[in-house]
């Protein structure tokens, strides 16, 4: 490997910046090799139409023995669906399952029950006095909630997710056997969770994939439902978190945004989606294994070669997005690329976007007047995670 190969995620030039690498790549080396925190290399994405196009592929998956795995775990125990599924067949029908739990009506649902439990945050966290860490008070705790709830998890138990989210997400901050303790724990826990689960079903998420499924004539195998637990978990809470953090800090940041925000409520939808655009530390990004041979801004990468899609980057794009390195809270069309698309597309991304609003919303009511309680150049970035985000976030009002 040549030592020119620059070592990758980036580092940023401070919370709310993106690194200067992004720019220089897009124009002078799209398809851009670089070296992984692993020691592995592979091949950077920033354009936005070859991320859009590589992560729309289906043929592409994360790893590059995807199909074989899918097909293991399919007949394990007699199947996942009763049936030899490949890869594609076993995505879209496990897709089915977890986007039906995801319905927006079911999201729409929890709407007033993630309302209520945000306004109670906010009320210990005023009482508190300022400056307060809104991460530490509300940031994290509400969208652990929010998943441990939709998980069945008991509320004696939801701390101890914290740990687990952090070590399985980690790529410098744990060690190996650190990280192998973690998910072996994850994985108890949740196995015996399960099997309480098919004893006595409850009105919760486990329940409710092991309900779907059975319509498919099968049973959902102890190793994919753990695994769904442990990707819910991710995306439910970690990358939720750190995005209501990031999305109070850059509205905050915005010379007028609080104020134009408190003025026109409206405003809350199409600012949501512009600072989901525009973060400058989404995480690593989404790798992919091309399975076959694929044309990538006038290059041809053959099968075999493994990408990381950087969506951040994407989102930057000036080909794509007029302005791009201007916030704009009343931009549309906003075909961001934050929860992903196309076949591997975030399932969860109804849920994350009732979070960020009700947030939001409940901010703007009961502390009209909150401000950033040190510049934005201080703030402290969370190294370390495949997901970005910030350690804290001091306000006050």
């Amino acid at each position: 490997m040549s030592e020119n190969v620059p070592a990758y995620p980036f580092r940023l030039p401070d919370a709310l910046s993106p690194p200067s690498e992004w720019a220089v790549l897009r124009v002078d080396e799209p398809v851009a090799p670089v070296r992984l925190p692993s020691g592995d290399q592979a091949l950077l994405l920033t354009r936005y139409d070859d991320v859009r196009r590589v992560l729309s592929d289906s043929r592409f998956t994360r790893h590059p023995n995807g199909a074989d795995a899918a097909r293991v775990t399919a007949n394990e125990g007699g199947g996942v669906f009763g049936e030899k599924l490949t890869e594609d067949e076993l995505h879209q029908r496990w897709r089915q399952v977890i986007s039906r739990a995801f319905a927006p009506k079911r999201v729409q649902a929890m709407r007033p029950r993630i309302e209520k439990m945000a306004e109670s945050l906010l009320t210990a966290m005023i009482e508190h006095g300022a400056p307060a860490d809104l991460l530490g008070g509300l940031g994290f705790p509400l969208p652990r909630w929010v998943i441990c709830d939709q998980l069945g998890v008991p509320e004696t138990d939801r701390d101890r997710f914290t740990h687990w989210s952090d070590t399985m997400l980690t790529m410098t901050r744990f060690t190996q056997a650190e990280i192998d303790a973690a998910q072996a724990e994850f994985s108890a826990y949740f196995a015996a969770h399960i099997a309480a689960k098919r004893a006595a079903p409850g009105d919760d998420l486990i329940s409710e994939f092991i309900r779907f499924t059975d319509e498919f004539d099968g049973q959902l195998s102890e190793e994919i439902l753990i695994g769904t637990s442990q990707g819910l978990l991710v995306a439910g809470y970690e990358t939720t978190a750190g995005m209501i953090g990031k999305m109070v800090a850059l509205l905050l940041a915005e010379p007028g945004g609080w104020a134009r925000l408190h003025a026109e409520p409206g405003l809350a939808r199409t600012a949501i989606e512009e600072v989901l655009r525009f973060d400058a530390n989404p995480g690593f990004g989404v790798p992919r294994y091309l399975s076959a041979e694929v044309r990538v801004a006038d290059r041809t990468l053959p099968g075999g070669t493994m990408v990381v899609c950087s969506l951040g980057a994407a989102n930057r794009d000036d080909g794509a997005f007029a302005d791009a390195d201007r916030m704009d809270l009343y931009r549309t069309p906003n075909p961001h690329l934050a929860f992903g698309i196309g076949p591997h597309g975030c399932v969860g991304q109804a849920l994350a976007r009732v979070e960020l609003t009700v947030v939001l919303q409940v901010l703007l009511r009961m502390l009209p007047t909150l401000e950033l309680a040190e510049p934005p150049a201080d703030l402290a970035i969370r190294d370390g995670l495949v997901v970005g985000g910030l350690e804290r976030l001091l306000v006050r009002w």
